[in-house]
């Protein structure tokens, strides 16, 4: 990947980047990220909410499944999962879906300048396993259906406008998405064994009644080049979209997507691996995969949701594994973040910083009763670097 060598250039550049895209040199692979020590340190015992974090962080529990959140009249859904920060002038928003059959929806949490909250209210009723998805640019978030038929829609954190219905981005098995405002484009994934990578070019940028939806075309190799074809019927039906471009590379069960910097990484739950597609350059290659850790023991499985810190560090949380949240740094050094302990049976889902990048929400779906009424969102505050 060679972050490194990008983040160096980009010091000296026109401009300074988040995250860094290889730049790369013909077809020169870097080895994916390796275990080693991370930028804050060995985690400590578990404090009183179960978490094991570095020294100088804290955590506080701001909503459960089932329960009125704290300061609003609210009961928080059922199966958090994957979630997104809005900034709302000198406060912010953490948005979450629910996971949950046929009325998952979405819910949203307000906060002022100090963290306290506000309110908390629903943003999307009564579709249907609401997964993960993903943050637009112009401040909404759109919650993927994660079945055969699922769509996604486009919903207002806020709470004012109605939630719409996003058919023309296809009709599959969604996961996540991530926006690529140089490219003006929407990354989709698909969580299927044999699933897909797509993009949806709208019509309009910042309008998604319209557009292409394309697959990725690449060879079987875990590195090379890729391209784009269209998608012929969007609805799949009677043929999933995966199984209509026969060139189209497949990925084993698609989940997290974060975008940065001509960079958008994704996530596959089938083999424990983190991708990287260049988009300057079109080519693609692994960033993680526990089979290739030197030594064995790798300290990252159970890839899930994916996000990024201002310094370049990438954050993937794990669904199985042993419950933790590991950063990947732009060194390609990969380490537990935090860990939650006695929640076996749970999975981490929808990492999400605040706006200043001095918080980090998610939740964990089943709590310790392992069931999708024991939900639990966290945050967690602390010396992030920037």
């Amino acid at each position: 990947m060679e972050r490194r060598s990008f983040l160096r250039g980009a010091v000296i550049g026109t401009s300074a980047a988040a995250f860094g895209g290889t730049l790369m040199r013909g077809a020169a692979y870097a080895a994916p990220a390796q275990p080693g020590a991370g930028p804050y340190g060995a985690l400590g015992a578990a404090n009183a909410n179960g978490i094991q974090l570095p020294a100088g962080f804290t955590s506080r529990i701001i909503a459960r499944s089932g329960q009125t959140v704290a300061g609003t009249s609210y009961t928080w859904h059922n199966a958090p999962d994957g979630g997104a920060c809005f900034a709302d002038g000198t406060g912010w928003i953490y948005v979450s879906n629910s996971e949950i059959s046929s009325t998952g929806g979405a819910s949203a949490v307000k906060f002022n300048s100090s963290g306290t909250v506000t309110s908390a209210y629903r943003i999307l009723s009564n579709t249907n396993r609401n997964c993960a998805g993903g943050k637009t640019p112009w401040n909404t978030w759109l919650s993927c259906e994660e079945v055969d038929t699922g769509y996604v829609y486009e919903t207002d954190p806020w709470g004012v406008n109605a939630s719409v219905r996003r058919a023309a981005m296809g009709r599959f098995n969604h996961e996540a998405a991530a926006a690529d405002p140089v490219r003006r484009v929407i990354y989709l994934t698909e969580d299927k064994s044999d699933g897909c990578f797509y993009r949806f070019v709208p019509s309009a940028w910042g309008n998604l009644s319209s557009g292409t939806l394309q697959v990725l075309v690449a060879g079987t190799a875990t590195s090379g080049s890729f391209s784009w074809q269209n998608v012929p019927d969007v609805d799949g039906s009677p043929t999933a979209t995966r199984y209509q471009v026969s060139a189209a590379k497949k990925f084993n069960g698609g989940e997290g997507c974060h975008y940065a910097n001509d960079t958008v990484w994704f996530t596959t739950k089938g083999d424990n691996r983190l991708w990287q597609l260049n988009l300057a350059n079109s080519t693609y290659e692994l960033a993680y995969d526990d089979s290739l850790v030197s030594g064995g023991g790798a300290p990252l499985t159970g890839v899930d949701n994916v996000t990024g810190s201002s310094s370049g560090d990438l954050f993937v949380a794990e669904d199985g594994g042993n419950m933790e949240i590991c950063i990947i740094t732009p060194d390609d050094v990969v380490a537990p973040f935090l860990r939650i302990t006695g929640q076996s049976s749970s999975e981490i889902c929808g990492p999400a910083f605040s706006p200043d990048g001095s918080r980090l929400y998610f939740s964990s779906q089943r709590g310790t009763s392992g069931s999708s009424s024991g939900g639990i969102t966290y945050e967690v505050t602390g010396p992030f670097r920037a």
